[in-house]
Formats: structure tokens, C-alpha cells, sequence
């Protein structure tokens, strides 16, 4: 099924913008090594695509996560293995969403320290629950 360029700018014009321009617009804010420090700092994040009034809506619990976009530390978390976190950050820095400096900052610390260092595990339907879904 093939989808031209004028459907994927309507359904997806922001998706359509990074992929026209070639800018990625998926930030690391910081790499944390403290596990409670870190769910605090991402819990504080706010993002660019809505105002504080749709934040903090009536309809929180089922918006919790609209806007939210996960990070390189995000889909590490998903990880069991430090083979599996070196597979993401590969993934990632070949699709161009983390720096050379970046991927090389996160490999150090997987070696070093393992894979928790990024924060705790997080399960099958992680988001489903704090999104208040399941």
C-alpha cells in the first residue's frame, strides 16, 4: 500500500517537516546515573506541543501522555539486557535521533555501571498505568 507525500504532510505534518528538513526533534536533556533522581526529572518535564491549561486539563488521567515522547533512556528502560540497550542506542544514533557524543556517553555508562544505571525497569503496560489505562 504506498501513501503519497501530500497524504503523510496531512495525517503527519510534523512527521512530514523531520523528514523534509532532516531535523530531529527527539532531545536528550541529560543522562542520570541515580534512578529516583532520574523518574523525579522526568516526571517535572513538560513538553513544547501543549500549554500548561491542556497539561493539567479535567481530562488528565486519560491525557497524561498525549504530547509524551520517549526518549533514548525511555526505550533503554525497556531493555533486559546490556546487549539489548547497546542495540537501542546503535538504533538510535544510526537514525540520527542521538549524537556520536551521546550514544558514546551512554555506552560508557551501560558498561560501566549496567543497564539499571538508567533508571528502573519498565514493565509491559508501563505506560498503560500511568496513563491510568489499565
Amino acid at each position: 500500500m504506498a501513501i503519497d507525500k501530500k497524504s503523510i504532510k496531512k495525517i503527519f505534518p510534523h512527521l512530514y517537516d523531520e523528514l523534509e528538513t532532516g531535523e530531529v526533534k527527539v532531545p536528550i536533556n541529560a543522562v542520570r546515573k541515580n534512578p529516583v533522581e532520574a523518574e523525579e526529572a522526568a516526571a517535572g518535564e513538560e513538553y513544547v506541543d501543549c500549554t500548561e491549561e491542556e497539561f493539567t486539563s479535567s481530562t488528565e488521567t486519560a491525557d497524561k501522555l498525549r504530547h509524551f515522547n520517549p526518549s533514548a533512556v525511555d526505550f533503554i528502560r525497556r531493555c533486559d539486557t546490556a546487549a539489548q540497550a547497546e542495540e537501542i542506542i546503535a538504533y538510535l544514533q544510526k537514525k540520527g535521533e542521538i549524537t556520536c557524543a551521546d550514544a558514546e556517553k551512554m555506552r560508557c555508562q551501560l558498561k560501566a555501571d549496567g543497564v539499571r544505571s538508567f533508571g528502573p525497569k519498565k514493565e509491559e503496560y508501563h505506560y498503560f498505568k500511568e496513563g491510568g489505562l489499565y
